[in-house]
């Protein structure tokens, strides 16, 4: 069932979202069809919802506009994540999906996607939220079509469910770097619960250490997002005795090469223009730059 959600204040006649139900979902996949890797977040939630329904995702998804065919979406879950294709009405759209997150409440850890979507949404949202965290307003989106040219390393591989004890860590480790604090240190499981669900998955990809003192995994990556079209890679991470080897690169040829044959045939990521160390091992590996995200944290 669809309905609509309002402007919690303002004129009469300003922009308002609808919210989406599962006979909308089909329609909304089309919207994010029109940009395949930069929608591939929302996208992903979308194709789980045809199977299980949208309840079963945890999150929600609004559509603009409130009657008629839709023009941009809009995800709302761990993360907002905006779709809002070139032919919509853009100032509209996020005008509308501002006040659907106002009504909605901050619920989620992230606004995430396209740069100029996710900036502007955020220009209109931080009237009523509590100040960022931290904006990162450069980050560039990356994908590759084809099997790298660059030699895959034969060592990396699916992790497998008798290895979540040392997949885990290292998820942590990786997540302490790229966002500041533990996922873990509020004594939850959901963090743990996603690690394990990956791995089951077979959406989690390992380098294993060998030899006394060796690391328990010196390179991972997993595919946190995807879609019959795209896979988008997250958490991509080595061991930090161990940078500078040419880990990442070999390891991010061999995740593609498996990814493509079994997943999906694009693969795809977004990573902070400052880390220019991963950025040249994501070219090694034959990514090419196709857009540029930008993620506001709290």
């Amino acid at each position: 069932m669809t309905s609509v959600i309002g402007l919690r204040r303002g004129p009469k006649g300003a922009p308002r979202a609808r919210s989406l139900g599962d006979r909308d979902v089909a329609e909304a996949l089309a919207v994010c069809a029109t940009d395949p890797v930069g929608s591939a977040l929302a996208a992903a939630r979308l194709v789980q919802a045809t199977r299980t329904g949208l309840r079963s995702t945890g999150g929600v998804a609004w559509g603009y506009p409130e009657t008629g065919p839709l023009e941009a979406v809009c995800w709302a879950g761990a993360n907002i994540v905006p779709v809002v294709p070139a032919a919509a009405d853009r100032d509209a759209a996020l005008a509308a999906f501002a006040s659907a997150a106002e009504r909605h409440g901050r619920r989620s850890s992230s606004i995430v996607g396209d740069r100029d979507a996710v900036l502007a949404l955020w220009a209109l949202l931080r009237r009523a939220w509590p100040e960022a965290r931290e904006v990162r307003d450069d980050q560039p989106s990356l994908a590759i079509g084809h099997d790298p040219v660059l030699a895959a390393d034969p060592a990396v591989r699916r992790a497998t469910p008798d290895e979540f004890s040392v997949v885990l860590p290292a998820c942590v480790r990786m997540f302490v770097e790229e966002v500041g604090y533990s996922p873990v240190s509020g004594g939850g499981r959901a963090y743990e619960d996603r690690v394990r669900s990956l791995i089951a998955e077979g959406r989690s990809f390992v380098r294993r250490g060998t030899g006394d003192g060796a690391a328990p995994i010196e390179f991972k990556a997993e595919l946190g997002a995807v879609t019959p079209h795209v896979a988008q890679v997250q958490g991509v991470w080595v061991d930090p005795r161990l940078r500078g080897r040419g880990l990442a690169a070999h390891g991010m040829a061999a995740v593609v090469r498996l990814t493509r044959a079994q997943v999906a045939p694009v693969v795809s990521l977004y990573v902070n223009r400052y880390n220019e160390r991963a950025l040249r091992a994501y070219e090694r590996a034959g990514f090419e730059q196709v857009g540029t995200c930008a993620t506001v944290l709290f």
